[in-house]
This record gives structure tokens, sequence and C-alpha cells, in this order.
């Protein structure tokens, strides 16, 4: 970095780039080349970046999932009886397929975070057989790619078409890099404008601070995400006890309190608390942190 007259460093990508950081941080006591400013700005479909809320590309994958579920339950208008199995993609986290069966009013949505086995398939089985009596006679079943090893794609398929054999028949489709879309989507596209604006303003910021003296504070080592409704850098160092590294996913997830409502929605027996964490809070203006959205 020394020869190349490398003063700052602004990385822009997914679980990949968040552990090119942390080794880059641990490297700063071998290797002083390596003591500037440092911030990451996530960029997944996957949503998987410990730190921030939302990854860029995120809302667009997820629109596009939302699309492409409507496209497929409106093939099923002229056909009763049907019931669609989607797979998508995210590797462990199960944000995609969360959200994209919250918006687009599936009946089930498996993810890893949310350990299932054969008395939850066969409880959402009895429940979309109770399902075609009624006008609705269509379902919608969501699956993250990594859910589970065993409970494949093609096994809840077999099973959901043995189970339901003369009640409702089945469909299977595997999204693949196509739920990637192609065009951002308008959230993406400000998103990514706002928080690249506000990490050049950070690292500039620390240069002109710094003038030439070397950084070894974890606090110049950070990633830039949205926490709720501000923009926050949050140091590596910190970052990593929230991180499941064997999973690639952080440890606590905010869309996991929304899968209660996904059920609700769903006509299930199920219960949604709101605790005091749960709350909707009053926006607070800060002067120093513009709002993210």
């Amino acid at each position: 970095m020394c020869a190349h007259n490398i003063n700052a460093l602004l990385m822009i990508g997914g679980f990949e780039a968040y552990l090119g950081l942390l080794e880059l941080s641990a490297a700063r006591e071998q290797h002083e080349e390596f003591r500037v400013p440092m911030v990451m700005v996530p960029a997944t479909v996957s949503n998987n970046v410990p730190g921030s809320d939302f990854s860029i590309g995120a809302d667009t994958a997820l629109n596009t999932i939302t699309d492409t579920c409507d496209r497929i339950k409106q093939s099923a208008s002229g056909t009763k009886r049907r019931v669609f199995i989607i797979e998508t993609m995210g590797g462990y986290c199960g944000y995609l397929a969360n959200m994209g069966a919250l918006a687009a009013g599936a009946d089930a949505a498996y993810i890893f975070e949310e350990p299932f086995d054969i008395r939850d398939l066969q409880s959402n089985v009895e429940h979309l057989t109770e399902k075609m009596k009624t006008t609705i006679q269509r379902g919608l079943v969501l699956r993250n790619e990594s859910c589970s090893e065993n409970y494949t794609t093609d096994f809840i398929y077999q099973l959901y078409s043995e189970e339901g054999k003369g009640v409702f028949d089945c469909r299977k489709n595997v999204l693949g890099h196509m739920q990637q879309g192609g065009a951002p989507s308008p959230f993406d596209r400000n998103f990514g404008t706002k928080i690249s604006a506000r990490a050049m303003q950070w690292l500039s910021m620390k240069l002109k601070e710094g003038r030439g003296k070397k950084f070894v504070n974890d606090d110049s080592v950070c990633v830039l995400g949205i926490c709720k409704r501000k923009l926050c850098f949050r140091p590596v160092a910190e970052l990593k006890k929230e991180t499941d590294f064997e999973h690639r996913i952080p440890k606590e997830q905010w869309w996991l309190k929304l899968r209660p409502l996904m059920k609700i929605l769903a006509k299930y027996k199920a219960s949604l608390e709101l605790s005091d964490s749960t709350q909707l809070e009053h926006i607070r203006h800060d002067q120093e942190e513009p709002a993210a959205i």
C-alpha cells in the first residue's frame, strides 16, 4: 500500500469483504502499511453483513422475487388447487425467503434461522388442504436454499405432492440467479448514493484528523451500515462478537420479529407480541448524523 501511496481504503462487497476487512485489521500489528482508515459498504443480495439492517442489492432482489411470485400466482388463476414451492438464494440467511413470503402472501417460508421438522411440514400440508376448501384454491411456499441439509426443495415437493394427492397438485421453481434482478430498484440507487457519499466524507475526515499519522485504533476500521433510520459506523472488532462465522450470518437479525406476522396473514393460529423493544420508536433527528432514508 505504501508503494502505491494508498492512504485510505473503501471496500464494497458482501460477507467476503467483511472477512477481508477483519484480516486487514488483524494484520496491522505486523504490517504498518495497513494502518490507514478503512471502511466497508455492504453490497450483497443475501443481506447477511453484520452491522447493517440492509445491504445494497437486497431490495432489488426482493422486488424481483416478489414480482416472480406474483406472476407464478397469476399463472395459476385458471388452475384450481395448485401449490407452488419456490427456492430463493441467500446462503444461510433467510432474509429473501422470509420477506419475499411476507410480501407475496405466501403460506409458509422455510429458513435456517427457524429450525423446522417433519411435524411442521405436516402441519403446513394440512393447512393447505383446508385452504383448498375455500375460494382461494392456490398456495405458495418459499424455501431458503440452505435452510436444511435434508429437507431439500425436491423432498418438500415430493412430500407435498404425495400428501396432497387428490386435493392439490404441486409445482416447484428454483429461481437461481434470475432473482438478483437487472436494473437496481429506486431504494438501492438512493441508498447506494447516500451511503457511498457518507463513506467518502468519513474517510476525508479521518485523513484530515490524522495528518499523515498511522491509524491503530479500532474505530478506524469500520462497517458503514443502516441501523433503523440512521447511518452508523461500527468497528469490525466490535462486530466480530455479533457474527456467526460458520453460517456467515449475524447472530441477531431484525426481520425475524416479522415471522409471526406472516403466519397471522396466512391464517395460522399465531400471536404477535409487541414488547417494549419491538414497539414503534419516535424518530429523533440527530444533527451529527443525517437520516439514511
